[in-house]
């Protein structure tokens, strides 16, 4: 539930998403509209999936084992080049001032931004797993195959923004090779593990490192990474999307992001979370995530005296979205609250747990407090938008 920020989220500084060709970075992005029809034709047994020769669950250790693994799996591994149209104002005239620039010139143009990214077939029916950032906003993705001299154009079947997961599908002419997807929580930290993508348009670049730690959570932008693995191997601007391989040549988990403070600081999103979303990205084209629509702030001194409340109390509504479920259900900046369905709530990430059990069309009840009078509402829990979520800068508690 994105719009449930951890003490409104602020974005942690120094952290770049290994997409692009060139720059890397977290774009803000439109919405996706995964394609219905693509939808539609997804296999009904998504769990599945087809194996890659069919690869053993362990490989005797030696000095051909990466090599051999990199032989193994490299065929179900593809590049994406995804294209966004975006609008700029260009101004056109040398009398341009600042003050005036709708008058001399700030002629809207259309600037194509091209960026390459990875992913990899996890069934042989050509469906690809890769980033969300890696496709969102494109009007035209082309994946380019092992084996065929053409690009092939792929749809986009779904994406979430939230897991930074996105599921393509291609026209393939016969079965595609396709990985398999390991165990990520059996995983443990200090195993060997192998990166395969394109960093800056350098095909086929394969890294060996380990996985440094787990469970990382991770803030860029609007988008709230709470489950990552951290790997010493090798992640840069094209990755993205890639696998992360164990030494059987198993998925545990997608490359995704990248520190840019520091070498060897990589991370995942494991397959555990894989596992959760692809199968909903297959069905429905999106995740079934409950939303409140509120940002919240957890109770504070300051805040507890202001409201009269005692301290620790519950959780202050900064900012409610328009047209959102609280909206409707009458909430508003300065509410504060104390429970959901008869259970205190004292801290962000306990209300967001509370949401989070409910499903989408749920009643919930929530007690409120504004300024020391009490009083229940119940709200009908939405359907989370599928993209960035951000409070304003220009909102305040009242």
């Amino acid at each position: 539930m994105a719009s449930i920020q951890r003490t409104l989220a602020a974005a942690i500084v120094g952290f770049a998403v290994g997409a692009g060709a060139v720059g890397g970075g977290l774009w803000t992005y439109n919405t996706l509209n995964p394609t219905a029809q693509a939808r539609q034709n997804a296999s009904a047994n998504i769990s599945n999936y087809a194996t890659v020769a069919s690869a053993p669950a362990t490989l005797p250790l030696g000095p051909d084992t990466v090599s051999n693994v990199v032989k193994r799996v490299s065929p179900a591994i593809v590049k994406i080049v995804a294209t966004v149209k975006s609008q700029v104002s260009v101004n056109q005239s040398p009398f341009f001032n600042p003050f005036f620039g709708s008058l001399f010139g700030g002629q809207p143009q259309t600037q194509v931004q091209t960026d390459i990214g990875t992913g990899f077939f996890f069934n042989s029916q050509g469906y690809i797993v890769t980033n969300d950032h890696v496709i969102n906003g494109a009007s035209k993705i082309e994946v380019t195959v092992k084996g065929y001299s053409q690009p092939f154009t792929a749809k986009v079947v779904g994406a979430d923004y939230q897991t930074d997961l996105a599921v393509l599908k291609i026209n393939a002419p016969k079965p595609m090779p396709a990985l398999v997807l390991g165990n990520s929580n059996t995983t443990p930290a200090g195993a060997w593990v192998i990166a395969i993508g394109n960093p800056y348009d350098l095909n086929d670049t394969v890294t060996v490192g380990v996985v440094s730690a787990k469970g990382r959570p991770l803030t860029i932008g609007s988008r709230n990474y709470t489950n990552l693995l951290q790997t010493s191997a090798a992640i840069n601007p094209g990755n993205s999307g890639g696998p992360l391989l164990n030494l059987a040549g198993q998925v545990i988990g997608i490359n995704t992001a990248v520190s840019t403070q520091g070498q060897g600081i990589g991370f995942a999103i494991p397959t555990s979370t894989v596992d959760e979303v692809v199968p909903q990205l297959m069905r429905t084209g999106h995740v079934s995530r409950p939303w409140l629509g509120v940002f919240i702030t957890t109770d504070s001194a300051a805040l507890a005296k202001q409201y009269n409340l005692s301290t620790g109390t519950g959780v202050v509504v900064a900012y409610v979205e328009p047209n959102s479920p609280a909206s409707r259900a009458g909430l508003s900046a300065g509410d504060v609250i104390t429970q959901v369905n008869g259970q205190p709530v004292t801290t962000a990430s306990a209300l967001q747990s509370a949401i989070e059990k409910e499903t989408v069309g749920s009643q919930v009840t929530l007690t409120v407090n504004n300024k020391g009078t009490s009083a229940t509402k119940t709200v009908t829990l939405g359907q989370e938008p599928n993209g960035p979520i951000t409070m304003p800068s220009s909102a305040t508690i009242p």
